[in-house]
């Protein structure tokens, strides 16, 4: 199983080692807490224990065990941090991983192909599909009324996207 991204960091704060971190999950609470233990994404990957966290306004300010002083916080700059996917929670009938929707065959709900998910962007508004098309690449908003069904199985998405949003066929 590959291993699953939940946040990275994004700079050292401060001259205690603390560090902002952008988490990337769906749990920030059951992710990033104190005693919990992540992996980086370095070569060789190493293991790492937060000792505190707390809140910021970029994201979470963490403090790893054996992360005690500026320079070492700098060197984590970058650094991405993962868990095993059989580690991830259990999802609701109408939820998606989404490692599980890049990749998947869009198509209008006339069956006229559209494009292939290149990935999916995160906003706090609302997410986005990043839908790679002939033309180039579209942003789709993630939304119901955009994105009525979903077929994992089939790798197959159905949309109904409002006219000029994708170039003409």
């Amino acid at each position: 199983m590959e291993p699953v991204l939940v946040g990275y960091v994004r700079r050292a704060h401060g001259i205690n080692g603390a560090v902002v971190v952008r988490p990337l999950t769906d749990d920030p609470d059951g992710r990033w807490f104190s005693g919990a233990e992540l992996t980086s994404d370095g070569n060789p990957s190493a293991g790492y224990t937060i000792t505190k966290v707390g809140p910021h306004k970029d994201g979470l300010l963490v403090h790893f065990e054996g992360v005690t002083d500026r320079t070492t916080a700098e060197a984590l700059r970058g650094t991405s941090f993962t868990i095993a996917s059989d580690d991830r929670r259990e999802l609701d009938s109408e939820e998606f991983w989404p490692d599980d929707l890049i990749g998947c065959t869009v198509v209008d709900d006339a069956g006229e192909f559209l494009g292939t998910v290149d990935s999916v962007e995160f906003g706090s508004a609302q997410d986005r599909l990043a839908v790679r098309t002939p033309d180039g690449v579209v942003e789709v908003p993630f939304v119901d009324a955009i994105v009525p069904s979903i077929d994992l199985a089939a790798r197959r998405i159905v949309m109904t996207p409002p006219a000029g949003l994708f170039p003409e066929v």
